[in-house]
Parts: structure tokens; C-alpha cells; sequence
């Protein structure tokens, strides 16, 4: 029997906010439009949600597990899941994110892991982190 390698992102990002506003950064559809897409986000595990994501369309999603405001875990686009854990540091909060369930022997997941990676960490979460929270 073999098994399809995975792949998965990891990002460590500081946001200087408490964790309870980058919850809400994360789960409410209004502030997670202004840092990475728009889309019908919400907390609630079970909620199906769409995230409009430019140039791929309307990406499907689904809430697996949410403790507010320390861990927020949903799929993406079917074979990905995105995990967000919120951990309270000094007045901020270190958010990490690990994107997992790429297929590395699939071409273009693979690839899709090596673009995403770099687009995480220097785009998106720094996008985040620079969103008043206040």
C-alpha cells in the first residue's frame, strides 16, 4: 500500500492586538474581507461558507472546530484544511497558521503549496497584522 505525501504551511505571524480581535479578525465577514477575502465567514462549526478569492472564484468552506478566541479550524477549496491558533503574548497575539492536506504528488498542489507558502508569510498575515484592530 502506498501513501500520497502531504504538504503543509506553517506561519508564525505577532499581531499587536489581543486575541480576542484577531478572533473577530478571523470570523467575521466584514474584517476578514479587509485583510485577505471577502466571504460569509462565521464561527459556528458546521457553517458552510464561500470565500471569494480573485483570479480561482468562489472557494467552498466548512467550520470543523472553534474555540473563541484560541482556535478557529475550517476546510478550504475541499482537500485543504486551514487551522489558526491564537496564543496571548505580552498586549498581542502570536497567531500561527498551518495550512495542511496538499497532495505533493499531485503537480499542481505541489505547486500550489510552494506559491502559497511565500504568499502567507509575506502577504496576507502581514496584511493582518497591519489591520487596526483597535
Amino acid at each position: 500500500m502506498t501513501y500520497a505525501r502531504t504538504g503543509s504551511i506553517s506561519v508564525d505571524q505577532f499581531i499587536a492586538a489581543p486575541p480576542d480581535k484577531v478572533w473577530r479578525a478571523l470570523t467575521d465577514p466584514e474584517l476578514h474581507a479587509k485583510w485577505w477575502a471577502p466571504g460569509d465567514i462565521g464561527p459556528d462549526v458546521g457553517h458552510e461558507f464561500h470565500l471569494e478569492m480573485p483570479g480561482f472564484g468562489s472557494i467552498p468552506c466548512r467550520v470543523l472546530e472553534s474555540v473563541p478566541p484560541s482556535k478557529f479550524v475550517y476546510t478550504f477549496n475541499g482537500d485543504w484544511t486551514l487551522t489558526w491558533t491564537l496564543v496571548a503574548e505580552g498586549q498581542g497575539t502570536r497567531l500561527l497558521l498551518n495550512h495542511s492536506g496538499f497532495d505533493l504528488d499531485d503537480k499542481r498542489q505541489a505547486n500550489a503549496c510552494e506559491r502559497m507558502g511565500p504568499g502567507w508569510r509575506d502577504g496576507v498575515l502581514p496584511r493582518l497584522a497591519k489591520l487596526d484592530l483597535g
